[in-house]
């Protein structure tokens, strides 16, 4: 616990971007020389990606990012590589430095959010899933921003998110469910966004209200596992 506690205290206080350490590190090199040595690290880069060795990899990237401090390109691959290694808190830590320095990078925000929820710093989290969707309209952003204040207990912002995305869900906007270990359900985002509501009503006792939503979430959704066991809560 000391050690998630540790972590998670690193993340929020992180404020010194990689440029600004990097600036005042970053080797003095004539043009044709720094040349050089970015292609031989970025053929190295590409040759430890392809057999799959991630130590290889991110020492290349760290000596493009050193040599490179003004170039996003690098420290863009190198929390890519943390996230999909299931690295979340260097992957929040490199997604929020990017996002110092570029605060409309669509790739960190997702890094940054998604990172910091498996954190469980969902305060942190919330306010990265609300710029994605301001900036791309994608609905499941919403629909995460929405599940998250719903966790955090802000009822009223978590109903005005799904009550939005109710109006703009598309047929084709779909979201997994699990329903084992192995199994996921996927659910259209409009029936998603009802048993949400119905889970906030439960939470603040209003069982007919619950009702109603679970119901029409059903019946969008006749074989929706999670709405039909959050039924039987209502009732």
């Amino acid at each position: 616990m000391k050690h998630v506690l540790s972590l998670l205290i690193l993340v929020i206080c992180a404020s010194t971007t990689f440029a600004q350490t990097t600036d005042s590190i970053a080797p003095k090199l004539d043009p044709t020389t720094k040349k050089v040595l970015n292609i031989q690290d970025q053929a190295a880069y590409q040759l430890a990606m392809r057999y799959n060795d991630f130590e290889s990899a991110k020492g290349k990237l760290y000596s493009l990012i050193v040599r490179n401090p003004e170039d996003l390109r690098y420290p863009e691959l190198l929390g890519s590589l943390y996230f999909e290694n299931k690295m979340a808190t260097s992957a929040a830590l490199v997604a929020l430095d990017i996002l110092q320095v570029n605060d409309k990078s669509i790739g960190s925000l997702e890094i940054a959010a998604f990172s910091l929820e498996q954190l469980g710093a969902l305060d942190r989290a919330l306010p990265h899933f609300e710029r994605i969707y301001l900036l791309t309209g994608d609905n499941f952003s919403l629909y995460k921003s929405a599940f998250i204040q719903y966790n955090l207990k802000k009822y009223q912002e978590a109903l005005n998110s799904l009550n939005t995305l109710s109006k703009n869900t598309k047929p084709d906007d779909k979201i997994g469910f699990p329903i084992s270990q192995t199994e996921t359900q996927e659910i259209g985002m409009k029936a998603a966004a009802m048993n949400l509501k119905g889970m906030i009503y439960l939470d603040q006792g209003s069982k007919t209200e619950a009702k109603t939503a679970f119901e029409e979430a059903i019946q969008l959704e006749p074989n929706f596992s999670l709405a039909l066991e959050n039924l039987k809560k209502a009732i």
